[in-house]
């Protein structure tokens, strides 16, 4: 069953979208939608986009009444439905997402029951949503929205224009950037994994740092991000978590990461910027992950990893070297034999 997104009784011309995207028109520039729709089952009254060849078929036969569509996949003059020619249709299509997100309205006030300690400061036009707890020495920035049954700890500082969903927790100290999102039920500064091994078993090692995220991250639904030991776990401007993620304590993340879901950093593992983290991942801790790194989905890092490196398996090796690799592990079974063939007729030929 597909889904289509009504944008709630709005109604846009193509020629004000193509407007928004400096797009060129083939077709009715007064064609109407009010919604968007997948491109396999377009429907009158909505829109969608083409981007790529392999959905060029659908040019001729989408019933949509709009469709956004990369210049280098126009090849006719005209077609059933209005067309709307730009550069990349995959990003016009988010540029008009986004400019949409923007005009709905935004949640502000403070519902109850809520409780707000007095000793914290919140900003103006913020939203606090029922259920939720903002503890002392707070600060909430402008246009913050903390919604239902959130809890926000002691000393924590939250930036402008953010967004915390309902169930997440922030433990004391914590500080939270501008405009970063936090989805539902994540932990932020929950203590690290320590513990000291004694004659009477693990003694707990106080966990007396925080977390710190900078501008621009998104956090998904149902991670941990531990609080250093001492010091600092920091999330680096513009990083995006996936879901199910654990961030370990004293891990420093560069700008610009972004780690899928079920990935695991173990304690004080450095990583620069611009890497992409696989899904099940697993990082050790104390090790060093350069610039522009690449891990394949389930692999195990155990080693520091240089600038631009492409890794794979577990423990991960150079990608091409992995597949390279696996070739032949998946005959292993026949390349024994054939050895094995190979010695008993040496041995032969030399009793011989």
């Amino acid at each position: 069953m597909w889904i289509f997104l009504s944008l709630h009784y709005m109604e846009f011309t193509a020629s004000q979208i193509s407007g928004f995207i400096d797009g060129e028109i083939l077709g009715n520039p007064d064609a109407t939608i009010t919604g968007v729709s997948p491109i396999e089952s377009g429907q009158k009254g909505f829109l969608s986009f083409i981007a790529q060849d392999r959905f060029s078929e659908y040019l001729q036969s989408s019933d949509c009444s709009v469709l956004i569509v990369s210049k280098k996949l126009i090849t006719e003059e005209s077609y059933k439905s209005t067309i709307i020619v730009v550069e990349d249709a995959y990003l016009s299509f988010q540029v008009l997402m986004n400019l949409y997100e923007k005009l709905q309205s935004k949640k502000t006030g403070i519902e109850q029951p809520s409780f707000s300690h007095e000793t914290s400061d919140l900003g103006e036009n913020i939203y606090l949503g029922a259920f939720s707890y903002i503890s002392e020495n707070c600060k909430i920035g402008d246009d913050s929205q903390i919604y239902p049954q959130a809890y926000i700890g002691k000393n924590v500082k939250i930036g402008k224009n953010c967004i915390i969903n309902s169930g997440v927790k922030i433990y004391d100290y914590c500080i939270i950037g501008d405009n970063c999102i936090i989805h539902a039920n994540s932990v932020i500064g929950s203590d690290g994994f320590g513990f000291q091994p004694t004659k009477d078993g693990y003694q707990k090692i106080p966990q007396l740092g925080n977390v710190i995220i900078e501008d621009d991250v998104e956090i998904g639904s149902n991670c941990t991000i531990d609080r250093g030991t001492l010091g600092s776990t920091i999330i680096g401007k513009g990083t995006k978590i996936d879901n199910l993620i654990q961030i370990a304590h004293n891990v420093k993340l560069g700008q610009n990461n972004v780690i899928a879901a079920q990935a695991g950093i173990a304690g004080s593992t450095t990583l620069g910027d611009w890497n992409m983290i696989g899904g099940q991942v697993g990082i050790v801790g104390h090790i060093n992950i350069g610039n522009k790194v690449m891990v394949q989905a389930q692999s195990g890092i155990i080693r520091d990893v240089a600038d631009k490196e492409i890794l794979y398996g577990s423990p991960a090796i150079s990608a091409g070297d992995f597949r390279r690799n696996y070739v032949h592990f998946r005959n292993l079974t026949q390349i024994v034999k054939r050895l094995s063939a190979i010695e008993k007729n040496n041995k032969n030929n030399t009793d011989v």
